[in-house]
């Protein structure tokens, strides 16, 4: 039930934040508004304010705003107030409006969220500089060695930790160049990052310098007993370098229940600690709660909303990347995620807390409103795209033409949901395994 609640109020405040800018536009040129509807289908609420009926329908999936002689087959009265008795340029308005109610709602929310203060992974923002590699992965196969920094990914730049991660990403199964500077000197290798999860995220096998730290110690347990403290920093296990939380938890997980030698780094002094994990059935521990290093930020209202704005330039040039890769092969589709993918994001986000929720709803919201600007007729994009061409032409399209411009925008959109949808099912676990081919 909270993936559905949840995904019905991400959806619905999407779909109307959307609806809304076409319909405010719309009545800014003085347009009449025929209908303003959430959803498609049957409609289940209407009310009729003026000239314009309000509904909810019962389809989810989006939503529509219905004005007078809007398309070239409805009854036109040539009246003033019909869309397209408006010039290209109100009419480009009207169109463009929905897809940037959209981007300002991503900028606004994800301000919003950003001044609520967070904690992040401290080496995010840091050069990619190699602190381990882990055995048999791509990166080792590659050559790649601890203390190589990272310079470039498939001839794209990689200036922090967080430009690798996206890179790598999305670059799953394909051989991809990388260069590295390696005691002065730059060198040349290809990896083939592993994709990995239900979304296939490309993964090389390359670890951050740093070192776990004790966020607390489980009172009574052996790691008290040891001598552990909170904000004590695990450099190596039987003398085997430790860089990540994860690597911690798997050494001590595979030694069980033998006496044990921490490295810990205690202020500017070196301690040696001895514990005999135990095992707890899910295996073995030593009473720690353990992270990687974190930092925290709060930011006021203006750096918060430079922030988002910041960070939704950069999501939109990987949206476009993304795009131009579904064309050129570098994508793959099980990237792609359709509504099924986003209820469960929404319940999983809706399970941690509110902010989570809104974050994603941030994220899918710039998405939205770049996907309705591509141009591809039926979406926003599409329609914006045919009258530029209009305008260059300098006559308006045939009836007949524009049907199989939007018949061919129609395919493309019912192939790109078909995709996504079966990517969203093979994502179950139990109706994976009633699909014989993928198993």
């Amino acid at each position: 039930m909270t993936t559905i609640l949840a995904f019905l109020f991400v959806l619905g405040v999407l779909i109307f934040v959307h609806e809304l800018g076409h319909f405010l536009a719309a009545r800014r040129h003085g347009v009449r508004v025929l209908t303003f509807s959430l959803g498609f289908g049957p409609k289940i609420l209407k009310v009729t304010r003026g000239d314009t009926e309000y509904c909810v329908s019962a389809i989810p999936l989006g939503g529509y705003v219905k004005m007078a002689g809007e398309n070239p087959e409805d009854p036109r009265s040539g009246q003033p107030d019909e869309f397209l008795s408006k010039t290209k340029w109100q009419r480009f308005q009207i169109l463009f409006a929905g897809p940037a109610m959209n981007i300002l709602l991503a900028v606004v929310v994800l301000a919003f969220v950003l001044a609520q203060g967070a904690e992040v992974f401290t080496y995010l923002d840091q050069p990619p500089v190699v602190g381990a590699v882990l055995p048999d992965s791509p990166a080792a196969q590659g050559g790649i060695r601890r203390n190589d920094r990272i310079l470039t990914v498939a001839g794209r730049e990689v200036r922090t930790w967080e430009d690798l991660l996206i890179e790598v990403s999305t670059k799953p199964n394909r051989d991809v160049g990388v260069t590295l500077l390696r005691d002065g000197n730059t060198v040349s290798t290809t990896v083939r990052p592993v994709g990995e999860g239900k979304y296939e995220i490309g993964n090389i096998g390359v670890l951050p310098d740093i070192n776990p730290v004790v966020d607390s110690v489980v009172p009574g347990e052996r790691a008290e007993a040891a001598g552990f403290k909170a904000h004590d920093v695990v450099l190596a296990i039987n003398g085997e370098r430790v860089v990540t939380a994860g690597q911690f938890r798997q050494f001590v997980g595979r030694i069980g229940e033998k006496e044990t030698r921490f490295t810990i780094q205690r202020g500017n002094e070196r301690v040696e600690l001895h514990a005999t994990p135990k095992d707890s059935g899910d295996g073995a521990k030593v009473g720690l709660y353990i992270s990687d290093p974190r930092k925290s930020f709060k930011p006021g209202p203006l750096e918060a909303i430079k922030m988002s704005v910041e960070q939704n330039i950069k999501s939109s040039g990987l949206i476009f990347r993304t795009l131009a890769g579904l064309f050129t092969g570098a994508t793959s589709v099980r990237q792609l995620q359709g509504p099924v993918g986003i209820a469960q994001l929404s319940g999983e986000a809706a399970q941690q807390d509110f902010i989570a929720l809104l974050s994603l709803m941030a994220m899918l919201s710039i998405n939205l409103g770049i996907l309705n600007l591509m141009p591809v007729p039926v979406l926003d994009g599409g329609h914006i795209l045919i009258m530029a061409l209009e305008g260059i032409a300098r006559r308006d399209f045939s009836m007949q033409v524009k049907e199989k411009m939007l018949l061919a925008g129609f395919v493309v959109l019912m192939m790109l949901m078909v995709t996504v949808i079966y990517n969203d099912l093979t994502r179950i676990s139990w109706l994976e395994r009633l699909m014989p081919w993928r198993n």
